[in-house]
């Protein structure tokens, strides 16, 4: 039989830890002052120009997106956060019975009424404007 001892945590206990979160953040102040110190200073018209990805940058940045593409980002999150809720589920199947059994398939539904919403909608359909 196993008994549960209680353990009475100290502050020094932590030490360790704490000295390591120090180690790390002094680690990376130094990396970033020496690399500031030590590294080249070229300035050229070229290098300060805004550059993203290998194309050049024409016209404004503020052209309207359409919506399609905030859609689809909210539904992947919204279906890919529901399906981090069934893994928890699937570890403890045996644990939960039928009644856990039953409450996932309410649940799938649930998903799945709500899959079959969008799709009538329309929301995935990329090609019409």
């Amino acid at each position: 039989m196993l008994l549960a001892v209680p353990t009475n945590y100290q502050p020094s206990d932590f030490l360790p830890i704490i000295v390591q979160f120090v180690l790390a953040i002094a680690f990376v102040a130094f990396a970033m002052v020496v690399s500031h110190l030590v590294g080249p200073r070229r300035k050229s018209v070229v290098k300060d120009e805004a550059f993203e990805c290998g194309i050049e940058s024409v016209g404004n940045a503020r052209t309207p997106i359409s919506v399609k593409y905030f859609l689809t980002a909210i539904l992947f999150v919204l279906f890919d956060v529901e399906v981090i809720f069934m893994y928890p589920w699937a570890v403890n199947f045996r644990a939960l019975g039928q009644t856990g059994f039953i409450e996932m398939i309410v649940f799938l539904a649930l998903l799945m009424a709500g899959f079959t919403y969008v799709i009538k909608k329309g929301v995935l359909r990329w090609n019409e404007a």
